[in-house]
């Protein structure tokens, strides 16, 4: 079994930030600036399994914090087992990560009824406690026990039990993790232990070398090769839009079981964690870029949480066409004069953006003086701002040009 995401092509029912899609209607496109919707169709390559049955795998992806044990730069083009240096560098810091958690079953109120209890008795049925185990990757980032997944590895675990490559087993403790970017931290008593090593995610070209390690459905040390097929791509372009993370997409093979393990660049270097499969597809994986990884880890290892900017509206990127189908709609509520811009379909009440003054109706033009046109431009420089900072936003509202300051909030847990 897999952890499916839920369907979530309705996004004015989440209040995350989204951009048009043709196939929606334009209210269906809208979505807030700090609020995510999990999209229909993607498969995050891990989960749990009830009752002791075969487990899935999840593959875990680590950031490497620290350089120690780190092997010369291997040059791909130079040598054809280029792909074999870089699984005898890496390989002995990738790790597999096994948890498990007790679910107790819930029964129908109308069972804890006394006068139920009372003349039948036993002939009811009882809450039955069952175990759910999964498998998934990880990488050690650090010479004495850190590791990096995905959150969803150890969401909710009871115990976490992490497997090196050499056999040794030890308890795991899971420092923090985050929903929203799908990154965890679990740190192991050891010492001296060998460690991945960080390359550059941020320029990253379609065409190069990529190379997944991890533990696809229970297959230990599993490597795939492959390219990078595309980066930026949004959380919302894959189906995963309760996610605030541009992805990395890849053709190497990624199965459930892989979900945190590493991606890795010619020269061995860390450049994403896997994390999730659209299903039906082939050849279509993506990845957590390592930069990302890394900011959300050393967060969650100096306070153990991980605090988001938040704006709180529902936004959606203007065109001709969708001024004109909002314009004709008798039940948008909305009048809009420009073609151009972000529209701001919603504001979330007390949200930093409530409080600053935007409206239903807004058109934001300019952020910092940058034009823009996309609802994804928008909430990249939310995620860049500093909560309590200020945002300087140029917006046309009834024909007139305003300007207002925001200053983003933290993310609320209730909405996460």
């Amino acid at each position: 079994m897999q952890n499916q995401i839920p369907d979530g092509n309705n996004p004015l029912n989440s209040n995350l930030d989204t951009k048009y899609r043709k196939q929606a209607s334009w209210k269906k496109a809208a979505a807030s600036l700090s609020l995510v919707l999990l999209g229909s169709g993607m498969t995050l390559t891990g989960g749990y399994l009830a009752n002791h049955k075969s487990q899935v795998s999840e593959s875990a992806s680590n950031l490497a914090l620290s350089r120690v044990n780190a092997a010369p730069p291997i040059v791909a083009g130079t040598d054809p087992n280029f792909v074999t240096q870089v699984v005898q560098k890496v390989g002995p810091a990738v790790v597999r990560i096994n948890s498990s958690r007790t679910v107790k079953s819930q029964l129908p109120e109308e069972f804890n009824d006394p006068l139920l209890r009372r003349f039948f008795g036993s002939q009811l049925p009882e809450a039955q406690e069952r175990v759910e185990r999964g498998t998934g990757s990880g990488f050690i980032i650090s010479g004495d026990g850190q590791i990096l997944t995905n959150a969803h590895v150890v969401d909710g675990a009871d115990t976490v039990t992490v497997i090196l490559k050499d056999g040794r087993s030890f308890q795991g403790k899971v420092l923090g993790k985050d929903e929203l970017t799908d990154v965890a931290v679990v740190k192991i008593q050891a010492s001296n232990l060998p460690t991945v090593t960080v390359g550059n995610s941020d320029q990253l070209q379609p065409g190069e070398w990529a190379i997944a390690i991890g533990n696809p459905l229970g297959l230990d040390n599993t490597v795939t090769t492959g390219i990078i097929s595309a980066t930026g791509r949004s959380s919302n372009q894959i189906g995963a839009s309760d996610k605030r993370v541009d992805f990395i997409q890849t053709d190497a093979a990624i199965n459930p079981g892989n979900s945190g393990g590493p991606l890795l660049n010619a020269r061995g270097e860390v450049i994403a964690m896997n994390t999730a499969i659209i299903q039906g597809a082939q050849g279509i994986g993506f990845a957590i870029p390592i930069a990302t990884a890394q900011r959300i880890a050393n967060q969650l290892i100096s306070t153990g949480k991980v605090e988001h900017p938040y704006l709180g509206i529902q936004m959606i990127g203007l065109t001709p066409q969708l001024k004109q189908n909002i314009n004709s709609d008798p039940n948008s509520g909305l009048s809009i004069d420009e073609d151009k811009g972000v529209l701001v379909v919603k504001v979330l009440p007390n949200s930093p953006a409530a409080k600053a003054g935007l409206r239903a109706g807004d058109v934001i033009q300019k952020l910092e003086g940058n034009a823009v046109t996309d609802a994804e431009s928008v909430q990249k420089a939310v995620d860049q701002s500093r909560i309590g900072g200020d945002l300087r936003l140029e917006l046309r509202r009834n024909g007139q040009t305003l300007n207002l300051s925001v200053r983003p909030g933290a993310f609320p847990s209730q909405v996460q």
